[in-house]
């Protein structure tokens, strides 16, 4: 039940942000896509709620559980930079908006990102922790926590590999390359 809630929630995420979309910018509806734009943290308490009442119920605790809580904080950390990416986009091809920003592909500035996107997977990393140890918690000492111990392990692991992807464009900053010109001398005929 809970997988199926996980793939419910996710599937209604790209509706509705589909939806949001396709009322602010193909119909002319600012306030209703907005509306349906903010219904998307309704998802996440939904699941979380769901969860809780499982856990409450009885369920032995496991993968399923652990999956709902990191889902819960990829959205959190994730969720917005997704929906300010794709409504950047929608409002480029279909309102005359201006075209989205890329990300810079060099030197301190690439460094700078890289760092902030990493920051976002590691709130997301840090909120699923969070949740899978409040789990833990509210299942007790009786139950089997094993599989959401084994969760937070892998969001650790997260949060190192983005650490160390970072922390590479810090230490090791992509520079432009160099014109064929520039580096050829010049050769006479």
């Amino acid at each position: 039940m809970i997988v199926g809630l996980i793939v419910a929630c996710e599937v209604a995420f790209w509706v509705l942000l589909a939806a949001g979309l396709a009322f602010r910018y193909l119909w002319r509806m600012p306030r209703t896509g907005l509306a349906l734009l903010l219904c998307e943290p309704l998802l996440e308490v939904v699941l979380f709620v769901v969860t809780a009442i499982d856990l409450k119920n009885g369920a032995e605790p496991d993968w399923r559980h652990g999956l709902a809580a990191v889902y819960i904080g990829f959205t959190v950390g994730l969720g917005h930079s997704t929906v300010k990416w794709a409504d950047a986009r929608v409002a480029h091809r279909f309102a005359g908006g201006p075209p989205p920003v890329e990300p810079p592909k060099y030197g301190t500035a690439r460094a700078v990102h890289e760092w902030k996107v990493a920051g976002r997977w590691i709130l997301a990393a840090l909120v699923a922790v969070a949740l899978l140890q409040g789990a833990v918690w509210y299942v007790g000492g009786d139950g089997d926590t094993g599989s959401l111990r084994a969760w937070q392990l892998r969001m650790v692991w997260v949060i190192g590999i983005n650490v160390v992807i970072a922390a590479s464009y810090t230490l090791f900053p992509r520079l432009p390359k160099a014109s064929k010109t520039a580096q050829a001398p010049d050769q006479e005929r």
